[in-house]
């Protein structure tokens, strides 16, 4: 099976490389790639990428996520996160790929308490939200094979995260001041990839169970209680760090461009029941990460 991976090197990309590498020859692409275009923002150059790979699976693990930026910068966050996906869409039809793509619980408007489902009515609060709800759109409108997953708060080894933000700031600090009115579960980047590899290693060739899922860690916890934890598992395994109290305070001590939305959870009885997962706490998760990061 060849797979062509967009996006390789980012978060949940380099975590694809190593999933997906058992099933079979993966062409992995980063934006910056000279041979072959993975520029998500060079839409005829994306188009002929897959047209010489001829893959029999396209993962797109490529997006603009710079939330706060898209609000200022909307025709760069339309083009990667929604045309894109699109030409991605179409060029995965006319060879007969599966097509393996991201999105965001910021899909929705984070009213109420209740976990999203897929089937529950869209409402994107920012530019962001709106551009991955166009991409998934644009997607369906194509008619290829496709497995969408909608997940959030997700965090990895690599790279910059709040994880790793907050043990900066404990380090210098003896008091913070961390959101707390904004629920969901802290979700790995390697957890992401390991069920989109079992999921493609069922449904390549199939398409029968073409749609979106949620996809997230189990339980559910704030960024307050995110916060908590991590300084919480640096203590306990010898860390030391300077500060003294985590304080709780609502999102509007903290105004951004881009609103966020307070409900991020997700309900992924759906993605469990379709291809027979167990999916773990996200303390969990989030514990591996940070053995990583500090052992």
């Amino acid at each position: 099976m060849k797979i062509l991976l967009l996006g390789k090197n980012g978060q949940l990309g380099w975590e694809l490389q190593r999933s997906l590498a058992p099933l079979g020859e993966v062409v992995a692409l980063s934006s910056t790639c000279k041979e072959l275009c993975g520029n998500l923002a060079d839409l005829e150059g994306i188009a002929k990428t897959v047209r010489t790979v001829a893959p029999r699976v396209i993962v797109n693990a490529s997006a603009y996520t710079a939330v706060d930026k898209a609000e200022s910068d909307q025709e760069a966050a339309r083009r990667i996160n929604a045309l894109a996906p699109g030409v991605l869409a179409d060029e995965a039809r006319r060879c007969g790929a599966l097509l393996v793509h991201y999105s965001t619980d910021y899909v929705f408007d984070g009213s109420g308490t209740k976990p999203w489902e897929e089937t529950d009515a869209t409402g994107p609060l920012n530019t962001y939200g709106l551009t991955k709800l166009e991409g998934e759109q644009a997607i369906a409108h194509a008619g290829c094979a496709h497995l969408i997953f909608r997940t959030s708060w997700v965090h990895a080894a690599r790279g910059k995260n709040f994880a790793r933000t907050m043990l900066q700031l404990a380090s210098e600090r003896e008091t913070l001041t961390v959101i707390d009115d904004q629920a969901g579960a802290p979700t790995g980047a390697d957890l992401l990839a390991d069920v989109s590899a079992h999921a493609i290693r069922q449904e390549a060739g199939s398409g029968r169970h073409s749609g979106i899922y949620h996809l997230a860690a189990g339980g559910e916890t704030t960024w307050h209680g995110y916060a908590e934890f991590v300084c919480g598992f640096a203590r306990d395994h010898g860390i030391g760090l300077k500060v003294k109290e985590i304080t709780p305070v609502p999102s509007s001590r903290f105004p951004t461009p881009a609103r966020r939305p307070h409900n991020s959870r997700l309900d992924t009885a759906r993605v469990r029941g379709t291809f027979g997962l167990r999916l773990p706490h996200w303390k969990d998760g989030v514990g591996r990460m940070l053995t990583e990061i500090l052992l």
